[in-house]
C-alpha cells in the first residue's frame, strides 16, 4: 500500500515515516528541498528507505504541487504546516498560509480516484483556548478554540489550527473526502532530524531555568 506524508523532514513526520516504512508501507514524502542532502540525510537512513521511500518537491502555497506525490496513494497523512514565528501581519504570513495550504493539498487529494483517507495532524490549540475551558470536562468534535479570544490574545498559532481545521472538514464534506484528524499537544522525544524540534528548545529552557513559567500542558511522547 502506498501514502503520501507531508512535510516528511519534521520532527512528528519523520517519526511517522519510520512507523509506515517499518510497517511495509510505500511513502512518498514531500519536502520543500529533495537536494538537501543533509536536512534528508536522516530519512534515508531509516530501514526500508533505500526500498520504499520517495521524497519529491512541494510547497504548500503552490496549487497542485501536491498533485505528483498524492497521486496513486491510498493514504496522506497531512503533517506539514507554516513555520510559526513573529510576525508583522498574522493574517498572510500566518492565517492564510495555514488554511490555503491546508486546502491545496486536499485539492490535490480530490484528484487522486486511490484515496481512501486523508489523516490530518491538528493541534489540541484547536479547542483549549476557549473562555469556558474546564480541564475536568472532556473536549470533543464540537469543542472549539475561541476564534475572538485567539485575535484578543494574538494567538495566531492556535487560531491557524482552528481554521485550517475547519476548512479541511469543510472541504472534504462537500467533496466526499474520508478526513480523521489528531491534536496532539506538547509532543516530546527523540529527535530523528538533525535539529531539534520546538518542543526540545521548550524542555532544554526547563532544565536550565530559562522559564519562569510554564503552563500546565498535556505531554505526547512521540513514540506513541
Amino acid at each position: 500500500m502506498k501514502v503520501c506524508v507531508t512535510g516528511a523532514s519534521g520532527f512528528l513526520a519523520s517519526w511517522l515515516v519510520k512507523r509506515l516504512l517499518l510497517s511495509g508501507y510505500h511513502v512518498t514524502g514531500t519536502v520543500r528541498d529533495p537536494g538537501n542532502d543533509k536536512k534528508l540525510a536522516h530519512l534515508w537512513k531509516l530501514e526500508g528507505a533505500r526500498e520504499r521511500l520517495t521524497l519529491v518537491r512541494a510547497d504548500l502555497m503552490e496549487e497542485a504541487s501536491f498533485d505528483k506525490a498524492i497521486m496513486g496513494c491510498h493514504g496522506v497523512f497531512h503533517t506539514a504546516s507554516p513555520v510559526m514565528g513573529s510576525a508583522a501581519d498574522p493574517k498572510a504570513e500566518i492565517l492564510v498560509p495555514a488554511v490555503e495550504g491546508t486546502l491545496n493539498v486536499l485539492r490535490s487529494c480530490k484528484k487522486n480516484p486511490s484515496l481512501r483517507r486523508v489523516v490530518l495532524t491538528s493541534s489540541s490549540s484547536a479547542v483549549r483556548v476557549r473562555d469556558d475551558f474546564d480541564p475536568k470536562i472532556p473536549l470533543d468534535e464540537s469543542s472549539w478554540s475561541s476564534v475572538e479570544l485567539c485575535e484578543s490574545l494574538q494567538i495566531w498559532y492556535a487560531l491557524s489550527k482552528v481554521l485550517a481545521e475547519k476548512a479541511a472538514w469543510e472541504f472534504c464534506k462537500e467533496n466526499g473526502i474520508d478526513l480523521v484528524t489528531v491534536l496532539p499537544s506538547f509532543v516530546i522525544g527523540p529527535s530523528l532530524p538533525p535539529d531539534l524540534c520546538s518542543t526540545a528548545y521548550d524542555v532544554l529552557g526547563l532544565l536550565k531555568g530559562s522559564w519562569s513559567l510554564f503552563i500546565p500542558i498535556t505531554i505526547i511522547y512521540v513514540r506513541k
